[in-house]
């Protein structure tokens, strides 16, 4: 039998489906996606979608498939079973999977970049790639590294580059062709704070750009700060929503009111709106809530008309952190 949080999960990412598919059209959709390497499965029959402009965040530990997911949706390593489609196009079909490429860009865990080349020369030279023309090209490659910060070592050697140099070149060399779908695997892995701050600040530009971003990543407040959905993977999809609502679905909200003193009058007001897990510490008292403005005011009231005296009302709840640790460590 399946666990609370796991079946509420389950229900509410049918709930998200329906809000998101009625928002805007879905750019990447995926249906039982899966691959085998020989006995090994990486990615088992995972379902979901990603809308146009869309910050989708993919959490998961090592090994849990990430970037398998990612290869296969790039059309850099093929299926096992299942189906999958960008802008249309279908993973798998290698008609399709040539238009695919054209419209994607792909920040890849190893960057790969040309080390004998300057920064301006492996522009470029995938520029070329592109087709783009002459004036395309050097009005891409300015704009990019000038607003990563890479303008002014346009002409030095890649090998010489930091590594948080070489992955905001990367990012530069996956956008020079203006794709749809931007692919990050790990963006900011091993990168000092400096140099991960600017490459979140560059992903967030992109945000406003409304730029498709397919994310993955195993840092938490990372995912918090910049995606608009996330999907928790650990070889099956675990579970997805907003970052919030996420929260939520592992336990609801708790309400903290703090008194002057708890009376007996106060308490004998509370107990009759039904609270839920309505608890009492010294002079606070604490109950579950979900429906935040409507309880929450309900509950100081009947506390100021019983006589009480409110100092502070505050609302914790789960973290993202929380979610995480919870699903995943459900599912080894």
């Amino acid at each position: 039998m399946k666990s609370q949080p796991k079946s509420l999960s389950n229900l509410f990412n049918i709930h998200i489906r329906k809000i998101y598919h009625s928002q805007g059209s879905v750019m990447i959709e995926i249906e039982n996606l899966t691959k085998k390497f020989d006995s090994l499965t990486a990615v088992d029959t995972l379902s979901l979608h990603v809308n146009e402009g869309e910050v989708f965040g993919f959490l998961g530990p090592n090994g849990a498939g990430k970037t398998t997911t990612v290869r296969m949706l790039c059309c850099l390593i093929s299926k096992t079973s299942g189906n999958a489609r960008i802008s249309g196009y279908e993973i798998g079909n290698k008609e399709d999977s040539l238009k695919i490429r054209k419209i994607i860009g792909l920040v890849p865990d190893n960057v790969g970049l040309s080390e004998h080349l300057s920064a301006y020369d492996n522009l470029d030279f995938y520029g070329k790639i592109y087709d783009l023309t002459n004036d395309q090209r050097k009005e891409s490659i300015q704009r990019f590294l000038e607003m990563l910060g890479l303008w002014e070592k346009r002409n030095v050697s890649v090998g010489t580059f930091s590594k948080g140099m070489k992955q905001k070149l990367a990012i530069a060399r996956a956008l020079i062709h203006d794709p749809q779908v931007l692919f990050l695997d790990e963006p900011t892995s091993n990168l000092d704070p400096e140099a991960a701050k600017t490459v979140r600040d560059f992903i967030l530009e992109l945000k406003k750009q409304k730029k498709t971003i397919f994310l993955n990543t195993h840092n938490l407040d990372e995912a918090q700060r910049i995606c608009d959905r996330i999907g928790i993977l650990n070889t099956n999809l675990l579970t997805t929503g907003t970052p919030e609502d996420l929260e939520l679905a592992v336990r609801s909200r708790r309400t903290v009111i703090e008194l002057e003193q708890v009376t007996d009058e106060v308490l004998k007001s509370l107990q009759k709106l039904s609270l839920t897990n309505l608890t009492v510490e010294s002079n606070k008292i604490m109950f579950d809530t979900s429906d935040l403005d409507k309880k929450i005011w309900t509950v100081v009231a009947a506390i100021v008309l019983a006589g009480g005296h409110v100092n502070i009302v505050n609302v914790v709840g789960s973290t993202l952190e929380d979610v995480y640790l919870k699903l995943v460590g459900e599912n080894k």
